[in-house]
C-alpha cells in the first residue's frame, strides 16, 4: 500500500505524514522490512539511490533527497514501520539546481501588480506635490513683498522666504506619505530633520558659519551693494554676497572673493557709507616763497572748486613738513563721494594748483643734490698745465618769515 501524498498549491506533490504501522507480518524479517520501505521510498520519485538494509530491527537509509522534508518523511517512514526499533538516516539533501525563468517572471509580475494597485496614489501624489510646491513659491513671494518696505537686504528676505515656504512644501509630503500608508516614513522623516541638521552642521561647520555670518551681516548692514569697502586687507566695490562669501571689485577690475565669517570677524571700512569724504594733498614749494601767500591761493582754489564741500569743515592748508629743497604743505578738503570720484577730483584740484601757483610766480622745485668737494675741483688743461679751483660755498638759505606773518 503507498502511502498518501498531499499536493501543495504549486502544483508539487509534499510529503504528508506516515501511516503510524505498516503490517508486514506478524513476525517481520529484516529483509522484508528493508524491501518494504525500499518500494515505498521508490515509489514516491522523490529519492535517488535509494538504499535501505534491516539489521535486526535498525534500519539504514541511504541516499539523495531535493529537501529536508522528504529526508525527514524518509526516516518517519521507517520508524513506522512493524518491527523497527531505531533509524539511521543517511540521506542528504541536494536541492535542484533551477535555471528558470519563472521565478524572475513571477517578481515581474508581483512588481506589475503591486504598480498597477499604485496608480492612484501616484495619481494623488502628482496633483498634491505640484500644489504645495507652488504654493511655497507663491508664499515665499508674498513674505518677500511683505518684507519689502521692513528690510533692505534682498538676501535676507530670501532667507525668511525661503524659512516660510519650506515647510509648507513639508506638509504637502506628508499628506501624501500619510495617504500612502507610509505613516511612520513620514514621521520618521519630520522628526529625523532635526538630527540630520546637527549632523550636517558639525561635517560643514564652515558652510553653516558662513551662512549665519551672511544671516548676521544682512541684519546689521555694515555695507550694501555698491559701497567701496576695505575688509581683511582687500579693498573693492561690493558686487554681492551670498550664503558663502562676499563678492568685491577692486579697483584693477578684479573680483575678490572673502568668505562670510572673514568679513564679521574683521574690522571693516566703508568709505561709501557716508556722502561726505575727506581727502588731501601734498605740494611742495621754495624756501624763498612767502608761505602765507602760497596757503591761501591754495585754499582759494580748493574754496572755488563745485566738487568740494565747505561743512563739515573747510578747505584747510597746513605746513606738513620741511623737504630737503622744499616747504611741504598738506591740504584738507572735504568732497560728496558718492557724487565724485576721488581720482579724478586729485587730478583736477592739483592742475589748478599748479596753474595758480605758476601764474603767481611761485617755484615749486624737484628734491635738489648738493655736491661738496672740500680740496676743490682740479682742473687740466689743454697744454698740460694743472690747477685747482677753490671748492664752491654753499648757497646760503632764503631768510626765515617773518614772524608778523599769519600762521594757519
Amino acid at each position: 500500500m503507498a502511502p498518501a501524498l498531499a499536493q501543495g498549491a504549486s502544483g508539487v506533490d509534499a510529503p504528508s505524514e506516515a501511516p503510524r504501522a505498516i503490517a508486514v507480518e506478524p513476525v517481520a524479517r529484516d529483509d522484508a522490512i528493508a524491501k518494504r520501505i525500499d518500494s515505498i521510498l521508490d515509489a514516491t520519485g522523490w529519492y535517488r539511490g535509494v538504499e535501505v538494509q534491516a539489521r535486526e530491527g535498525v534500519v539504514f537509509l541511504d541516499g539523495s533527497t531535493q529537501s529536508d522534508e522528504h529526508r525527514t518523511w524518509a526516516r518517519n517512514l521507517a520508524a513506522n514501520t512493524q518491527d523497527v526499533v531505531a533509524v539511521v538516516n543517511r540521506i542528504t539533501v541536494t536541492p535542484k539546481s533551477d535555471w528558470s525563468f519563472a521565478p524572475a517572471l513571477n517578481e515581474v509580475r508581483a512588481l506589475i501588480y503591486k504598480a498597477v494597485a499604485s496608480l492612484p496614489l501616484i495619481a494623488l501624489a502628482l496633483v498634491i506635490l505640484p500644489i504645495a510646491f507652488y504654493a511655497a513659491v507663491l508664499i515665499g513671494r508674498v513674505v518677500d513683498w511683505a518684507l519689502s518696505r521692513q528690510v533692505d537686504s534682498p538676501f535676507l528676505r530670501s532667507v525668511i522666504a525661503r524659512t516660510v515656504s519650506i515647510p509648507v512644501f513639508l506638509i504637502g509630503l506628508y499628506i501624501v506619505l500619510q495617504v500612502a500608508g507610509l505613516t511612520q516614513l513620514a514621521l520618521s522623516l519630520l522628526g529625523g530633520a532635526g538630527v540630520v541638521g546637527i549632523i550636517v552642521g558639525f561635517a560643514f561647520r564652515d558652510i553653516a558659519e558662513n551662512f549665519l555670518a551672511s544671516l548676521l551681516l544682512s541684519i546689521r548692514q555694515p555695507f550694501r551693494r555698491g559701497d567701496y569697502i576695505a575688509v581683511g586687507g582687500q579693498e573693492g566695490t561690493v558686487q554681492s554676497m551670498n550664503t558663502r562669501s562676499t563678492l568685491l571689485l577692486s579697483r584693477e577690475g578684479n573680483h575678490i572673493q572673502i568668505p562670510n565669517a572673514s568679513v564679521f570677524k574683521s574690522t571693516i571700512v566703508n568709505f561709501s557709507a557716508a556722502a561726505a569724504r575727506q581727502e588731501f594733498l601734498e605740494i611742495g614749494i621754495g624756501y624763498e616763497v612767502s608761505v602765507a601767500a602760497a596757503q591761501e591761493i591754495v585754499r582759494r582754489v580748493l574754496a572755488g572748486h563745485t566738487a568740494v564741500l565747505a561743512e563739515p569743515e573747510e578747505p584747510l592748508v597746513l605746513v606738513h613738513s620741511l623737504g630737503s629743497a622744499t616747504v611741504n604743505l598738506r591740504a584738507y578738503f572735504w568732497f560728496d563721494g558718492q557724487a565724485y570720484s576721488v581720482l579724478k577730483i586729485r587730478s583736477a584740484l592739483l592742475r589748478l594748483i599748479k596753474k595758480a601757483l605758476t601764474e603767481a610766480g611761485i617755484s615749486m622745485p624737484d628734491e635738489a643734490r648738493e655736491v661738496i668737494f672740500p680740496q676743490g675741483v682740479p682742473i687740466i688743461s689743454m697744454d698740460g698745465g694743472s690747477g685747482t679751483t677753490p671748492s664752491p660755498q654753499p648757497a646760503s638759505r632764503p631768510p626765515a618769515p617773518s614772524a608778523a606773518a599769519p600762521a594757519t
